[in-house]
């Protein structure tokens, strides 16, 4: 029988429950009929009088300031939105190799999180051989950076997370596009690709983000990223 996890974060402490279902971490099949959270908030839905006569008034006295001053909710950079000072970063991802799924919570209040960064490590272990690595928490908010620049909450899709050396040699052997010290050894590398968006588009996100190593394999369908010197290739 199949187990479901969830991960639940109280002010940044996150302890495993068992549940029947799951809402933010799913180690088990992936399947569309996955529950989906709902963008909109209740607390939003849930605004009594008193406070809507507030916020009617505020809004007046914006509109009447006129358009330019109601403009910056609009945000051109969504880098900008909510830099790596946010007290709180997520991250979701989905394998297609093994439909397995993490959402996660890996950085609250100051600090990383170790049993989300656990889960990360197992989420995106050596598939071929089952091997962990320790993922590199800068590669994490290089891909945090990233999804708010390609602006969606897609998951990214992992074609390659960590790699075992064993697993590395095999397809450096087997291609002259596999390098044989791959920084996926070191957990600092990772193989994406975004449903929603053309590779192309995540490929630019990641050059202008400027952290680290971009290449392209447009036959293969996923673009590299990494956290080593900063350099770009592939078609």
């Amino acid at each position: 029988m199949q187990r479901s996890r969830e991960v639940a974060e109280t002010e940044g402490i996150r302890t495993m429950v068992a549940r029947p279902t799951t809402t933010d971490l799913i180690l088990g099949n992936a399947t569309a009929d996955s529950p989906t959270p709902s963008p909109s908030s209740p607390l939003v839905q849930t605004v009594d009088g008193e406070r809507r006569g507030f916020l009617r008034r505020i809004g007046g006295l914006v509109l009447g300031a006129g358009a330019a001053i109601a403009m910056p909710t609009i945000l051109t950079n969504p880098a900008d939105a909510a830099p790596l000072s946010s007290p709180r970063r997520s991250l979701s991802f989905v394998s297609p190799h093994t439909s397995e799924k993490l959402k996660v919570t890996y950085f609250a209040d100051g600090r990383y999180l170790p049993t989300a960064l656990s889960d990360v490590n197992e989420m995106l272990r050596d598939w071929r051989t089952g091997e962990q690595g320790k993922m590199d928490p800068k590669l994490l908010d290089l891909l945090y950076q990233l999804r708010l620049r390609l602006r969606t909450e897609e998951p990214f899709q992992v074609i390659s997370g960590y790699r075992c050396p064993k697993t590395n040699a095999m397809l450096a052997s087997k291609s002259d596009g596999v390098a044989k010290k791959s920084l996926h050894m070191q957990g600092k590398a990772i193989d994406i690709n975004v449903t929603g968006r053309q590779l192309a588009k995540i490929r630019q996100a990641a050059v202008d983000l400027k952290l680290g190593g971009v290449g392209i394999y447009s036959k293969s369908n996923f673009v590299h990223v990494d956290t080593g010197s900063v350099r770009y290739w592939g078609a």
